[in-house]
């Protein structure tokens, strides 16, 4: 107990931070992000839809550290976009906090876009139709009808993709390194200390995920609930 209570005096909380601000940029960007790919692919026709679907997904099957690979050598500053992206902005995605954001997204998109389209698809068919009947157009049958409809899924892919972001490690490692104080996200820490065999701060941050976590899914079945009986 005693040794619980001083690691928790010394303990430098700046992973909790950088994974709660890493966290919650990539829900706002996935929320929009994967509503604005999941309602314009559902309007492509096959088999480009299935293809772009793949694509999309792919990050859910694909190691995380296959992901933070591919997208070291994209960004990095020796290939030609992150040279571009380096030379003409000031943008350096390699070891920043940037690079935590972006793999957080590739990670974390994929929950979204795939509860996104799965509510989409099953608004029913008749209430679109009756909007087209009364005049609506597309883009008042969308606000109006189908993403109302869609809240529990919607709301259901952006729980998940905070949760997600919140616990990537293998694609951020990659992109973003562990830089203390800049992207060392709670996932590196608890990787680090466990190399030191620092059991005692390894379980306080798990002991702090598991608490976000559970906040997290709880917060989320007890609004789909509320959002299902409106």
């Amino acid at each position: 107990m005693n040794e619980l209570l001083a690691g928790l005096r010394s303990l430098d909380w700046s992973p909790l931070w950088i994974s709660l601000k890493t966290a919650c940029i990539t829900m706002v960007i996935c929320f929009f992000l994967g509503i604005f790919l999941a309602q314009k692919l559902g309007k492509w026709k096959e088999p480009w839809q299935s293809i772009a679907d793949s694509l999309l997904t792919l990050p859910m099957v694909l190691p995380p550290t296959v992901a933070g690979y591919f997208l070291l050598l994209l960004f990095s500053k020796r290939r030609p976009v992150g040279i571009f992206l380096y030379s003409h902005f000031g943008i350096k995605v390699v070891q920043s906090f940037l690079g935590c954001v972006l793999a957080a997204t590739v990670i974390s998109l994929p929950l979204m876009y795939r509860n996104a389209k799965a509510s989409f698809a099953l608004v029913p068919k008749d209430l679109v139709q009756a909007g087209r009947t009364l005049g609506l157009s597309e883009t008042k049958i969308f606000w109006k009808i189908i993403l109302p409809l869609s809240g529990p899924g919607i709301l259901s892919g952006t729980v998940l993709s905070f949760a997600r972001a919140l616990g990537e490690y293998g694609a951020t490692s990659m992109l973003a390194g562990n830089i203390p104080g800049k992207t060392a996200t709670i996932s590196q820490r608890i990787a680090l200390v466990m190399q030191d065999q620092d059991y005692v701060t390894a379980g306080v941050w798990v002991g702090v995920v598991l608490l976000i976590s559970l906040f997290c899914m709880t917060a989320l079945q007890l609004l789909s609930k509320r959002s299902s009986s409106r």
